[in-house]
């Protein structure tokens, strides 16, 4: 199926955090991100010219609230609404006020089936006059978002067939790294299958090797838990650090990853469900490797009506990707 519409990238990030000083130093002084502007109900914090990368919201119970994609115009936006519509989901308007809050000029939202987590897709995020300026760590872009979902198949088979997103690499019944097309990047979502939806990371690449091994150190000195890594994954080629942030949710540090070309890329591989396949060189993640980051839900939200939803195209998904795919 055709979809019609083009990603730009992942733009960014939305967490729910129990205390909100706290996060939104955590994520200033020791991830390394540029505070854009903070509110009481909202911080904005960025890695980029974008006016954030990164949101955080304060709430009872820490999680992801959404993810934002920036799809290449306009038009690609308003097509984008229609479509969704037409796959029988709700639409969520984003109002004016909150727009303009966000510096954002437009944008609309909708949740995934079965998981219920909030996807928005946006055009036209306001450019900051001062370049990010790197701290800590030298930042170069905001990664990546993986999450653990208990039906698998199903989870791939919509992202793949009813949202576009191209499948990099696929370990059977376990794992899918997802590039957004045509953006170029190995993936910037990934899913896990788990016991139940959850965020299992945020990702945020470096520029340099030399980032992974200092951010280790100053990690260890600072206190903060290392739940994976240093390593090496095969999957992305990319050399990464886990750690936890002040809720215990996932957050990573990656330098190095592959990119495709939109035309001809390579085709998938199908990679084999052992440890070595995380990480070539043999670390093993901790207990609390991505457990903690429960999904916000919306307040009407159905579950049963989202499962059905999510079934369309999923009987077909393990026996397709068990194959190469492009």
């Amino acid at each position: 199926m055709t979809i019609p519409f083009r990603y730009r990238r992942l733009g960014y990030v939305a967490l729910n955090v129990s205390d909100l000083a706290a996060s939104s130093t955590f994520y200033r002084d020791r991830v390394g991100l540029d505070l854009s502007e903070a509110q009481d109900d909202v911080v904005a914090l960025r890695c980029s010219r974008d006016h954030h990368n990164l949101l955080l919201y304060p709430a009872e119970v820490p999680g992801i609230k959404r993810i934002g994609f920036e799809l290449e115009s306009r038009a690609d936006l308003d097509t984008a609404r229609d479509y969704i519509a037409g796959l029988g989901l709700a639409i969520e308007v984003v109002a004016a006020a909150e727009l303009k809050r966000l510096r954002t000029v437009a944008a609309f939202r909708f949740r995934l089936p079965g998981s219920g987590l909030c996807f928005e897709f946006f055009v036209q995020m306001m450019q900051l006059a001062q370049a990010y300026k790197p701290s800590v760590t030298k930042i170069e872009r905001l990664g990546h978002v993986v999450l653990n979902v208990a039906d698998f198949d199903g989870a791939l088979g919509f992202l793949t067939d009813k949202l576009g997103f191209r499948v990099s690499d696929f370990v059977p019944g376990f794992a899918a790294f997802l590039r957004c097309f045509p953006n170029p990047l190995h993936h910037s979502l990934a899913i896990l299958t788990g016991a139940n939806d959850h965020l299992n990371h945020v990702n945020f690449m470096v520029q340099d090797i030399d980032d992974v091994g200092v951010a280790m150190n100053r990690m260890k000195k600072a206190e903060v838990e290392i739940v994976f890594g240093p390593g090496r994954h095969q999957p992305s080629e990319s050399i990464f650090l886990y750690f936890l942030d002040p809720d215990r949710m996932t957050v990573e540090y990656s330098f190095g990853m592959e990119t495709f070309p939109e035309i001809q890329p390579r085709e998938a591989r199908l990679l084999e469900p052992v440890p070595g396949t995380l990480d070539a060189w043999g670390s093993v993640p901790t207990p609390a490797f991505g457990q903690i980051g429960q999904i916000e839900q919306a307040a009407d939200a159905n579950p049963s009506s989202a499962a059905n939803a999510a079934s369309a195209g999923a009987a077909r998904v393990s026996a397709e990707h068990s194959g190469a795919l492009a």
